[in-house]
């Protein structure tokens, strides 16, 4: 990457006060990083710049054709002041294996991590140090020609945006109440469903309605075709604890890779539980509960690293989980997790990228 070039701004903005509610993705930092691709030329004029709005030609390709990506994840402030970043290099690959999908050139991993460095090290005094506060580090790209026709665009940006984050449920480490969807789909094989695009998630509102107006925080998908097998939650990769083994959904096309899924997995491999990796459908998850044999369901993502489930809805009929209570295996989840990322526990698998 060319060298970053800096204009800070000259009227900075009053920061959270330790205490103060940090509802998520609504209170943004001073600056953003901002780099150009033009076709023929390639990745360019990499900056950090006053946070502001962003200029867009009506004909911009994103707004007509959806030709754009994005990624989430923390900067953490450990109890040293120190600053680190949770496998950023993943959020790196994913985002190349998001571009190869729809046409976009790549932005280079190595590129990628050292712009949310570069733009954390100028934001650290925004990084709150409060219990279960962070960070969170939003980098997108967008498709910028000025064209009506559907093809490849020739000019994006890539953009870093940074905002101070509480829990993303307001019900912390409660368990949430899921609402399994029925009725429309989220992914079919050959699709987006592996990727991180916003059309994914806009396809999911109509049903996160549906939830929430029955009094779900969020919607379980079942797969495309059969619309049989448990697949992923809106925001959130999904397992299940069933005699004593862990299940989750493969990442064959149609569900999210997603790196706190990555992370449990070796956890749980790393202490000997047994984890399956296949198919599973949903008729057996209920037909699990009402045998006494569903022990555990929990959902993972950055945004809200582990989230325990207490209730299930399929077809009218509800399962309840662990008595509505958060299990055993899914508080020492996120108690290693949590406790790597905030610096309370050695991190003896090199997951954490020091900052500054």
């Amino acid at each position: 990457m060319q060298e970053i070039r800096y204009e800070l701004t000259k009227t900075p903005k009053k920061k959270p006060a330790p205490g103060d509610p940090l509802p998520f993705g609504t209170v943004f930092t001073d600056h953003m990083f901002v780099m150009d691709y033009t076709e023929g030329i390639g990745w360019h004029d990499p900056r950090i710049v006053p946070y502001a709005p962003i200029s867009l030609d009506p004909a911009a390709m994103v707004l007509h054709y959806a030709q754009e990506s994005f990624e989430g994840l923390k900067a953490y402030r450990h109890p040293d002041g120190s600053i680190y970043l949770f496998r950023p290099e993943k959020n790196a690959a994913r985002m190349k294996t998001t571009h190869e999908r729809i046409c976009m050139p790549p932005v280079p991993e190595e590129d990628f991590v050292e712009a949310i460095c570069a733009l954390v090290r100028v934001e650290k005094d925004w990084v709150p140090s409060e219990e279960g506060e962070s960070l969170y580090i939003r980098p997108f790209c967008i498709a910028t020609e000025a064209h009506l026709g559907v093809k490849p665009s020739s000019t994006y940006q890539f953009i870093i945006i940074c905002s101070p984050v509480g829990a993303y449920y307001a019900t912390g480490l409660a368990p949430v109440k899921i609402y399994v969807e029925d009725k429309y789909v989220r992914a079919t094989p050959g699709g987006t469903g592996y990727i991180k695009c916003g059309g994914n998630y806009a396809a999911s509102l109509i049903s996160q309605e549906t939830a929430e107006s029955l009094g779900y925080s969020q919607t379980l998908w079942l797969d495309g075709v059969e619309r049989k097998y448990v697949e992923e939650v809106g925001s959130m990769n999904c397992f299940f604890k069933i005699g004593g083994t862990v299940y989750t959904a493969p990442t064959v096309g149609t569900v999210l890779p997603g790196i706190t899924r990555m992370s449990c997995i070796e956890l749980l491999n790393e202490w000997g539980i047994p984890v399956s990796v296949e198919r599973l459908p949903i008729t057996d998850v209920m037909q699990a509960s009402r045998d006494g044999r569903l022990e555990e369901v929990f959902g993972t993502g950055t945004a809200a690293v582990i989230s325990p489930v207490g209730e299930l809805r399929y077809e009218g009929e509800v399962a309840v989980i662990n008595d509505g209570k958060i299990g055993d295996l899914t508080q020492k989840l996120y108690d290693t997790i949590t406790g790597i990322q905030w610096g309370k526990l050695p991190d003896t698998l090199g997951w954490t990228k020091k900052v500054c």
